[in-house]
């Protein structure tokens, strides 16, 4: 285990756990929204950097981006929250880190279910890479139909594991339900525990929680996240 204890501090996800009883958890979905730009992917790299520095495997699938350009993208956080917490033993961890972690790429258009249950087979059969959580960026819920989310929810109950996915939304308002999530991603309740949106706000990014499993009391989050790293802002 690589965690420590000062890193606590600008990690989003401890605010994130005690807004919704705990976090997301194993076989369950949760939903990332914003508009484009916002940091959709950067605050799924904070959620995949947590579980790493706490010992947690990750498999980060990405659609239409290289393994390298993802793994420049985590190398930045990683060295932005290093600095920001001064970790004394910062190669060794991002070591630590790099061993947790699979990045699988597919091109546009070259995805599905199938090809990640075989991913995931292979993974645990050959190199005992068990996923706790599994990062899927690219795949697109507006695009999706039930049986595509009936295949997210089983693998994710199969495996074990969290499953976070980003979502595209466009102006705040525009054919959301009273939540205030857009109708083509609240068609998918029943097969969504967490739902998250991002929200640009004089130069930070704040994080507002929808749904939180089955709570009808959803937490007022008040959280301010660097706008590049999606890291808590020092007070």
């Amino acid at each position: 285990m690589i965690y420590r204890k000062e890193m606590n501090e600008r990690s989003p996800l401890r605010v994130f756990e005690n807004s919704t009883h705990g976090g997301l958890g194993a076989g369950n979905i949760g939903v990332v929204m914003s508009r484009a730009g916002v940091g959709k992917t950067a605050f799924l790299i904070g959620v995949a950097l947590d579980g790493l520095m706490r010992g947690q495997k990750v498999l980060h699938v990405t659609h239409g981006e290289s393994v390298e350009h993802v793994r420049q993208f985590y190398d930045e956080v990683f060295r932005e929250l290093a600095r920001s917490t001064d970790l004394k033993d910062a190669d060794a961890a991002r070591l630590a880190m790099e061993r947790n972690r699979m990045i699988h790429s597919y091109a546009a258009g070259g995805f599905d279910m199938e090809k990640l249950r075989q991913a995931v087979d292979f993974l645990k059969e050959h190199v005992q890479f068990q996923p706790e959580i599994v990062i899927l960026d690219g795949f697109e819920p507006a695009e999706a139909n039930e049986a595509d989310l009936t295949l997210l929810k089983k693998f994710a109950q199969d495996e074990d594991t969290e499953l976070w996915i980003p979502a595209l939304t466009h102006h705040d308002g525009d054919d959301a339900d009273a939540r205030g999530v857009p109708k083509t991603i609240a068609r998918f309740d029943a097969w969504i525990s967490v739902m998250v949106k991002l929200h640009p706000s004089d130069g930070a990014v704040t994080v507002r929680i929808l749904k939180d499993h089955g709570n009808a009391a959803v937490a007022e989050l008040q959280m301010k996240l660097d706008p590049t790293t999606l890291l808590l802002l020092k007070s």
